[in-house]
């Protein structure tokens, strides 16, 4: 063997070992990474996208959203049917009678009650709290419960159990001050009502977030109990382990070996178990990510869901070459209405086919600082709009997408990924250098630009300094972007690389001038992009303010009829990307994952990228008849007939 070769046999070896060693269970039906060790099983705590993704597969809210359809639409989860109040703020949910927990008990409306009111307390410091503020009554019970915990401490006790009884006190008094306060109610075992307190659109698809899931009270409740000191509830994650936990989605946890490897097993109990196709499921806990690549290359892996290693711009632009080989075959079946990932499955068999890179539901892209001044108390010539139009203008975002993230990733004319949600239209966006086709384009898009500055009386001699942080190639898109202003304004540039969390803490105390940024939708309406931008908004990092933006957020946010809300919605973000300019879209991010087509199916497309393991199967696994097992039919993709 050659010398260079043993240390790729060597790491291969250590990841199969990871994978395989002293575990009596076979090979899992599907065996996938989840990009990182999960944080959490605890639904209410979790934010990051790989705990979400492992909270699907155990748990289950009161409706899901059909990833594999084009509109991502809402369908029942553990609530069957559902109806709005002719005010449109209280939802009745009828959850389904053979509903169960993983031990066999039926899900019930209380197990929401107690759910959503873990989320709500603020001794759970949960990052997505405020999804729960839609509430009537939540932001009340929110500010009386934070009230009575710091008042706790000032308090004088007579000894530690007088202490420890006023603790326990105060919990039970919060319990009943949630019940008489949150518009939340079991009014029986499988009717849950919700009075929100206003008219929300997108509340079925927060439903349908992981942190609404809910959690099995008998357990939970065991290893959480009032801190005799504090009086915070005090919680202890001994009920998340494998063997342990309680959960009501399509699989249970069986195993979990800390930065070793989790196991999860069909849950008997599910309701729709006939429609899943695989029982079990592997999710080896390989971090590094030349590791990851090499254990799907030796067939240890079947789905990386999250490829992050440096090499990824390669192994794309070598799938585009391979899609390119056939291009005839391909725009054939584009025009039979076929996604990339069939596509891909019915083109021969070649290693480069197996890296997919989706766009996601997320946008890159550079702050202007809006402020009059700047930091150092000059006049900030970004607080003109124009002169904000004029630097997006000139920035070659197909530059910086095709030659230096070389990912496959869309440029971006808009904040809002298009096609991610649906009934919503997309504003065009101004015109830009990098998607001029001829040389007369480019000029006249330039001559736009310099008009701009010149009545915007923008300074001559004015240094405009661009903000990042280090990694992930920041430098380099701050490196293409000054080169792109100097070329076309003639402005002088400088280019700030600090570390992330000076970084950040700049960009929310606005000491900047110019900065790179990004954001990833959280739910399924055009507000979880433009709210950011809310004169008021904790996120607005560009001390954008337009009353007019703020009104049309405003009215869509009483608007009941769909139509005209979603119109509302797209002038808002017309007059942000097309007007304003608080922000310029570059591109649109990327998902890369490596699987092979013709063995996985299930896995979704949409931009949403919000992917369900327990709808994938795995063909040609080998299982024989006396191994059978259900199978989705809807599922398996074929070629159509010619």
């Amino acid at each position: 063997m050659s010398r260079m070769l043993i240390p790729v046999a060597v790491l291969v070896g250590l990841v199969a070992l990871s994978i395989f060693g002293d575990r009596p269970e076979p090979r899992a039906d599907l065996t996938f990474i989840n990009a990182s060790e999960v944080n959490t099983l605890d639904p209410q705590r979790m934010s990051w996208m790989h705990d979400l993704r492992t909270a699907r597969l155990l748990y289950e809210g009161l409706v899901r959203n059909d990833v594999l359809s084009d509109d991502f639409g809402i369908i029942p989860g553990v609530a069957e049917s559902w109806e709005l109040s002719d005010d449109a703020t209280t939802y009745t949910f009828h959850l389904r009678h053979d509903a169960a927990w993983t031990n066999g008990s039926p899900v019930t409306a209380h197990d929401f009650v107690y759910s959503w009111r873990r989320a709500l307390l603020p001794d759970l410091v949960s990052d997505y709290a405020a999804m729960f503020l839609n509430i009537k009554g939540s932001q009340t019970f929110y500010d009386w419960r934070q009230a009575q915990l710091d008042g706790f401490t000032d308090r004088t006790f007579a000894n530690a159990d007088e202490q420890r009884k006023a603790a326990y006190d105060l919990w039970e008094e919060t319990k009943a001050q949630f019940d008489a306060l949150v518009g939340l109610k079991a009014l029986d075992d499988h009717t849950l009502e919700v009075t929100l307190k206003r008219p929300l659109p997108y509340f079925l698809d927060l439903c349908a977030f992981g942190v609404f899931s809910p959690v099995y009270e008998p357990l939970v409740a065991q290893y959480e109990r009032p801190d005799p000191v504090t009086a915070r509830l005090i919680r202890r994650a001994g009920w998340t382990k494998g063997g342990v936990l309680i959960s009501n989605g399509p699989f249970e946890l069986t195993g979990w070996r800390f930065k070793r490897d989790m196991r999860l097993t069909q849950n008997p109990h599910y309701w729709d178990r006939d429609s899943i196709a695989i029982r079990t499921i592997s999710i080896p806990s390989i971090t590094d990510p030349n590791a990851g690549v090499l254990a799907y290359q030796t067939g240890s892996i079947d789905w990386i869901a999250d490829v992050t290693s440096p090499y990824r711009g390669d192994m794309v632009a070598q799938k585009l070459a391979f899609l390119d080989e056939h291009k005839d075959r391909v725009a054939e079946l584009q025009a039979l209405g076929h996604d990339q990932f069939s596509i891909t499955r019915m083109l021969p068999d070649d290693p480069r086919a197996q890296t997919h890179a989706v766009s996601s539901f997320g946008t890159y892209f550079y702050n202007f600082n809006c402020k009059p001044r700047l930091p150092d108390g000059r006049d900030n010539p970004f607080a003109d709009a124009r002169v904000r139009r004029a630097f997006a203008m000139c920035i070659d975002k197909a530059s910086i997408a095709k030659e230096i993230r070389r990912l496959g990733e869309p440029t971006a004319h808009t904040l809002i990924p298009p096609g991610s949600i649906g009934g919503y239209t997309s504003p065009a966006g101004l015109p830009n250098i990098g998607d001029a086709t001829t040389q007369e384009e480019r000029d006249a898009i330039i001559a736009t630009a310099k008009a701009l500055l010149k009545e915007a009386n923008f300074p001559d001699d004015f240094v405009v300094e661009l903000a990042f942080n280090k990694s992930a190639g920041h430098d380099l898109i701050g490196q293409a972007i000054a080169k792109s202003w100097q070329k076309t304004l003639g402005v002088q540039t400088s280019l700030s690389q600090k570390e992330l969390k000076i970084f950040r803490e700049d960009l929310k105390n606005k000491q900047y001038m110019t900065a790179r940024a990004g954001w990833f939708g959280d739910y399924g309406d055009p507000t979880t992009f433009l709210n950011i931008n809310q004169s008021k908004d904790g996120n607005n990092d560009r001390a954008y303010n337009n009353p007019v933006f703020d009104d049309l957020l405003d009215q869509a946010a009483v608007e009941l009829d769909p139509v005209k809300r979603m119109a509302l919605l797209s002038e808002a973000e017309r007059i942000l990307i097309e007007e304003d300019l608080p922000l310029v879209p570059i591109f649109h991010y990327a998902t890369v994952y490596m699987f092979d087509a013709k063995k996985i199916t299930g896995l979704s497309t949409h931009p949403r990228t919000k992917q369900n393991a327990y709808l994938i199967d795995v063909l040609g696994d080998g299982i024989g008849p006396d191994q059978p097992r259900p199978m989705n039919p809807d599922r398996v993709q074929t070629e159509p007939t010619p």
